[in-house]
């Protein structure tokens, strides 16, 4: 009884993820092998090939440019993609968090319990990437050491958020739409695989006001020295602002969802 009410939840969904963690860190670890092959290394050899890539680039080579930013978006992926079925699961299908709830554990307290779990099963995740990126001389930073923390945050940033609507839906249908048409978009256009200048101009707005922006300016600024972050202080103010929100709307959600 001693146990943090945080930390007792957080065990529950260990005890859980124990039957899968293989094939999670192993997805975690081929998955961005094959993006910086594929992407960093084949499409980045006829990106260099264009004399003007290297300015466009804030002066480094494509692998270098997309790399670091493969931590903030796996973050965004790891966290919201759990942050779905997982939880709709603990209030629809398996009902664990209803039996949380009648213990003297408060719906605040398995929100907190549920972060908490998010930010490690994020954290497994992101190490993974940042032990890949560690085997190129590119990427081979202490950088990494910050990054790591950073694209936790930016993880978070989606996932508490999602984790609030998810334990207010009444089934998963909707699920595959926040994929297809929220992350999958982010990914693409959110500044990982070219800057968000080579946008339009009407559309440069939106991915500015994303988390995944401005998880993947930090992340880069971080692993690349030469690469400049920007306002770092701006960065991380949105990033806190998007977990804490998401924190608060978790709280209330799943207050209403639990209430007896």
């Amino acid at each position: 009884m001693s146990t943090p009410t945080a930390v007792r939840v957080w065990e529950n969904h260990l005890l859980r993820y124990r039957k899968i963690w293989g094939s999670h860190m192993l997805g975690a670890f081929v998955q961005p092998v094959l993006y910086l092959l594929g992407m960093g290394v084949g499409v980045g050899a006829l990106v260099d090939r264009n004399a003007g890539s290297v300015v466009t680039l804030d002066g480094v080579s494509y692998f270098a440019f997309l790399a670091p930013a493969l931590l903030a978006t796996t973050a965004m992926m790891s966290g919201g993609q759990t942050s779905l079925w997982e939880v709709a699961d603990g209030f629809i299908w398996s009902h664990r968090y209803q039996a949380m709830a009648s213990t003297p554990l408060t719906p605040s307290e398995i929100a907190n319990g549920l972060a908490l779990w998010h930010a490690t099963r994020i954290a497994l995740a992101v190490t993974a990437v940042a032990a890949v990126l560690a085997l190129f001389e590119e990427t081979r930073s202490w950088g990494l050491l910050l990054a790591v923390p950073v694209a936790v945050l930016t993880g978070l940033a989606f996932a508490l958020p999602i984790s609030a609507w998810s334990s207010s839906r009444k089934g998963g249908a909707s699920f595959p739409a926040v994929i297809r048409f929220i992350l999958i978009p982010m990914f693409l256009f959110g500044g990982a695989f070219f800057p968000v200048s080579q946008l339009p101009a009407w559309l440069q707005p939106v991915a500015y006001v994303t988390p995944l922006w401005h998880g993947i300016e930090l992340c880069r600024g971080a692993v690349i020295s030469s690469v400049d972050a920007g306002p770092v202080g701006v960065h991380i103010a949105v990033l806190v602002g998007y977990a804490v929100a998401g924190l608060v709307a978790c709280h209330i959600s799943f207050s209403r969802t639990l209430r007896p």
